[in-house]
């Protein structure tokens, strides 16, 4: 597996180069575009982007867990957590990529 990351300054590298617009109007729209995205699942919207995958947040009611070390069992508090369900063609794209 890749050891390599993909980030903001990739993105908007990348946005700079096939798009044309300046570096720092390309860094501006990605950090537009994700203070939106985050914006949106603060208030428990679903983020959806075509031929991507939905990004949601998924309430964990209370429940006990155990210790692994101890055996102890200890109370886990309700929270919020964000999922990812990549779409079908994103799942395909990255099973052919697997097999080079």
């Amino acid at each position: 597996m890749s050891e390599t990351t993909l980030t903001r300054m990739d993105l908007s590298e990348a946005i700079f180069r096939e798009v044309g617009l300046s570096r720092n109007d390309s860094a501006q729209l990605v950090e537009s575009v994700l203070d939106h995205m985050s914006d949106a699942l603060v208030r428990g919207e679903q983020v959806k982007i075509s031929s991507f995958g939905t990004f949601s947040v998924r309430q964990k009611s209370a429940r006990m867990g155990r210790n692994p070390k101890t055996g102890t069992e200890v109370p886990i508090d309700p929270r919020r957590v964000l999922t990812f369900r990549p779409s079908h063609l994103m799942k395909e794209r990255v099973a052919a990529g697997n097999k080079r």
